[in-house]
């Protein structure tokens, strides 16, 4: 048994949870700015904690092998794996707020890792949030989205947007979350009637602490440095012949962020009345500028994409995510998402010998 009292020899005093996200379509424009519409899956990461008298930190994931691990409040020191995470966390709330004690902490995810639904920030904002009502923390939810994008950026190295700790502190199932990445002002758009949401899982999945994600958002600097503008987002449709002289690759790079912001708010006025077939051929544009222009996407999710489209039931499918694997995003009509999900990833094993996994809808296949 690996329940929290054998492990720490005492009950948790609190529990949180915060979810994963998919993003219906806005990928890789947050940290340019931009435009994002994430929505929460039912997938979920839980924090069982219990404070402690000293500065000791012990924690324990179910998910991995390595037992408990344990390190010094205000003492954290980058170890290159998932404790990472926990430390950026809590050297930010040590040194800049008013967290001042040790905890003991259970950690369990449904969120696949490497699946681009955001399994860390759901590890990290279902993190503050139990630290919050252990001590208590005085933190409202957007202020727990930064402290946990802080953590990913200045910690553990990925650069990651502010979108994702935003979807995990502020989203839900039923709505979409318009966000300005920029302003950080948002509203709540109901999801389509008459429309199944699928996630599927490639089975591929991507690391994004360094590597190509961290490329492409250097890429974008330097698209804005040759321009001389603070952000991509500044930019509309009706400026892409400036992007358009840039040097290759950043003219598709940039192209990309300026026409998918222009697509999530055209996918919110879809949304807002009911389109679901514009929205699914946004999805299908967005896809094709991430491939394409971004070149974030790998032959595993093409082919996913393709055998959506193949198929009348689908209105639209995507990448989402931060890219280089991870999972597909379609819209179904009503009543067919499972039906339409199974046999999308049976003809996926078929052509591609792969593993996909179906999130959503849940309890599929």
């Amino acid at each position: 048994m690996n329940d929290f009292k054998t492990l720490f020899g005492r009950a948790p005093a609190v529990a949180a949870r915060a979810p994963g996200r998919v993003n219906l379509i806005g990928e890789h424009t947050d940290y340019n700015g931009g435009f994002v519409l994430p929505m929460a899956i039912p997938q979920r990461t839980s924090v069982e904690m219990a404070p402690r008298r000293d500065e000791t930190i012990r924690i324990w994931s179910h998910d991995k092998p390595d037992g408990i691990l344990t390190y010094t409040l205000g003492q954290e020191w980058p170890r290159k794996n998932w404790l990472d995470y926990i430390q950026g966390v809590t050297r930010i709330l040590h040194r800049e707020h008013t967290l001042q004690a040790g905890f003991d902490a259970r950690v369990e995810s449904t969120v696949p890792l490497g699946s681009g639904l955001s399994s860390s920030a759901s590890l990290t904002v279902s993190l503050i949030r139990a630290l919050r009502e252990t001590f208590p923390l005085p933190l409202e939810d957007v202020e727990i989205a930064r402290i946990a994008q802080r953590a990913e950026n200045d910690f553990v190295g990925a650069h990651v947007g502010i979108m994702d700790p935003m979807a995990a502190s502020l989203a839900d199932e039923h709505t979409a979350l318009f966000l300005d990445a920029d302003s950080l002002a948002y509203e709540r758009v109901p999801f389509p009637a008459g429309v199944d949401l699928i996630v599927i899982h490639s089975g591929v999945s991507h690391r994004l602490a360094g590597g190509d994600y961290n490329t492409r958002r250097a890429e974008c600097e330097k698209a804005c440095a040759l321009l001389g503008i603070r952000q991509l987002r500044d930019l509309s449709v009706a400026e892409l012949p400036r992007v358009g002289a840039l040097p290759e690759p950043l003219n598709r790079r940039a192209r990309h962020v300026v026409t998918e912001n222009d697509r999530v708010l055209e996918a919110v006025a879809a949304m807002r009345a009911n389109d679901v077939r514009r929205l699914g051929a946004l999805f299908y544009a967005s896809h094709a500028s991430m491939r394409d222009d971004y070149n974030v996407s790998v032959p595993e999710i093409d082919l996913l994409v393709e055998l959506a489209r193949k198929r009348p039931a689908i209105y639209g499918a995507r990448l989402t995510g931060g890219g280089f694997g991870g999972s597909v995003v379609m819209l179904a009509q009503g009543g067919k998402g499972s039906e339409e999900a199974m046999a999308i990833a049976r003809e996926y094993v078929q052509r591609a010998g792969g593993r996909p996994r179906i999130l959503v809808p849940e309890n599929t296949g």
